[in-house]
């Protein structure tokens, strides 16, 4: 169970950060997560090292992320439905344009993993530690982060009132891209971190942002805390009913926690707002 929501932190991290934060429910979300897992096929093929696929999805990601941002965000922060169909037209394009180039068939990534480690009496594979550690030491930084730190501090002014954070000289549209371009690149980040584990294909951006987007839903929007119960609740019960009934179950689980969360405490367990 601590894999799935290791995982699940890992794919969720960077939603939480563009509609936490910023408001905007990114639909193309997923399809970051697949530019990243697409960038270590990408550095296989050309027949580069596997570590060159941070780099490059890191690039991809900011560079698509600022263009995004600044040509089909900013002109839609005070319109949601619109930057909802917006950002869903994005991702059908990301998702067409992989297609062209890789096509639509799986990819499994070629990469030797480290061995299994003995945990407590119990053989467990080193590299889902190293997701979990790296899972908590993310979260352990964005905490400090938020919280601690000045650009924090200015993304909290932001949120909080945007035309007062302004006047006391925030650029807040600066930080808005910002915000926004570290959202997309913790997504790509994820795909590549997952990418040895998974079955790779064009699709697989869809699944990664309903699971981002339970988390959210029950958790609450803009606080660490609702971010962590969100992974909780959802992974947990995921987790927990697929291993019981199949892991179709545990998606209607997922379902229905989150249908009655929307319908009797729609500001999740922890929220800002």
């Amino acid at each position: 169970m601590a894999y799935e929501l290791a995982t699940l932190s890992l794919t969720t991290l960077g939603l939480a950060v563009v509609f936490g934060l910023l408001g905007v429910m990114n639909m193309a979300h997923g399809e970051f997560v697949m530019i990243g897992t697409y960038a270590v096929v990408a550095v296989q093929q050309w027949g580069w090292p596997i570590a060159t696929a941070f780099p490059v999805a890191l690039l991809v990601c900011a560079g698509l992320g600022w263009v995004v941002e600044r040509w089909l965000i900013r002109p839609l922060y005070a319109r949601p439905f619109d930057t909802l169909l917006a950002t869903w037209a994005l991702a059908m394009l990301l998702r067409k344009m992989v297609e062209a180039i890789w096509g639509k068939g799986y990819r499994n990534i070629e990469v030797t993993l480290p061995p299994s480690v003995d945990v407590w009496g119990t053989s467990y594979p080193a590299y889902r530690l190293m997701l979990i550690t790296l899972s908590f030491l993310m979260l352990v930084f964005l905490f400090f982060w938020y919280r601690r730190s000045s650009a924090g501090l200015r993304v909290r002014a932001m949120t909080s009132n945007p035309a007062l954070a302004q006047a006391l000289g925030i650029n807040t549209t600066r930080l808005s891209s910002q915000a926004f371009v570290i959202g997309v690149c913790l997504a790509g980040a994820s795909g590549v971190l997952l990418s040895p584990l998974i079955r790779i294909e064009p699709g697989i951006g869809v699944d990664y942002l309903l699971d981002a987007f339970f988390v959210l839903v029950v958790g609450g929007l803009g606080t660490l805390s609702g971010f962590t119960g969100g992974v909780g609740v959802i992974g947990g019960s995921q987790a927990l009913v697929s291993s019981i009934s199949g892991q179709t179950s545990g998606y209607a689980v997922v379902l229905i926690i989150s249908i009655i969360f929307l319908w009797l405490k729609p500001d999740g367990i922890f929220s800002r707002r």
